[in-house]
């Protein structure tokens, strides 16, 4: 599957409105795909799809909501590849101060809408010779760059995002538990550390200068992976294997 594909193949997209999921999108359509360009508003989607250009398709989805993933999922016969991308950070705050509503708001959206999403379109992945399923993981989830002796992600009580970065961790779990179930009909499922990048995620985040179309190159690469290739990695966004 590297390289131009020779078909047009089909690919998902969640939270694809904007950020780096639009760019995903962009660089999908130009190897080859169609792409159904997730969103749970319709007027952020459409302009969006415009955005984007042909080759993009509108896909009205709330990843929290099982009706609208349902409904979503039903108009998809045959998809090749799936990226989680939609995902939230309600907080900073460290794990003493959190309060439990917003890691369950943290978690509805990055990690349990990565199941639900993921098992509602499992029917038309399996139709794909060579189906694929990116998650959009996160560095700080990486407890090894989160400890040791010389961590990469320190423990800030201005802004450890306990929420947020176990999500990822737990996403991270997931994508290796989805490689292993999947392995034998021939899923190819990673994890992408996407880098900090210039998005609405945080304030951090949007004070960014990094380009999300690098990382967005990144999930690409995963996308396109050879029947030979990785499963149940974990990779940062320059290709190299993040640790878990």
């Amino acid at each position: 599957m590297t390289g131009q594909p020779t078909t047009r193949l089909t690919a998902l997209v969640t939270g694809a409105n904007n950020g780096i999921g639009k760019e995903v999108a962009r660089q999908l359509i130009d190897a080859g795909f169609t792409v159904f360009v997730g969103s749970r508003n319709r007027e952020r989607g459409l302009r969006a799809i415009d955005e984007i250009g042909c080759g993009a398709r509108l896909m009205i989805i709330d990843v929290t909501d099982s009706d609208s993933i349902a409904r979503a999922a039903e108009d998809v016969n045959a998809l090749d590849v799936l990226i989680n991308n939609a995902g939230i950070m309600v907080d900073s705050e460290p794990a003493t101060k959190a309060d439990l509503e917003s890691f369950r708001s943290t978690f509805e959206t990055n990690v349990f809408a990565v199941v639900a999403v993921t098992n509602a379109f499992l029917p038309a992945l399996s139709c794909s010779p060579h189906p694929r399923v990116v998650n959009i993981s996160s560095g700080t989830g990486s407890l090894t760059w989160s400890t040791g002796p010389n961590p990469q992600f320190n423990f800030d009580t201005r802004g450890s995002a306990a929420a947020y970065r176990s999500s990822k961790a737990a996403l991270n779990a997931l994508t290796v538990y989805y490689s292993q179930a999947l392995a034998a009909n021939g899923f190819k499922v990673n994890a992408l550390a996407p880098g900090l990048r210039s998005t609405n995620l945080n304030a951090r985040a949007a004070a960014s200068d990094g380009d999300p179309a690098e990382a967005a190159a990144a999930a690409v690469r995963l996308a396109l992976l050879a029947d030979d290739g990785p499963t149940g990695k974990f990779f940062s966004w320059d290709g190299t294997i993040a640790p878990w």
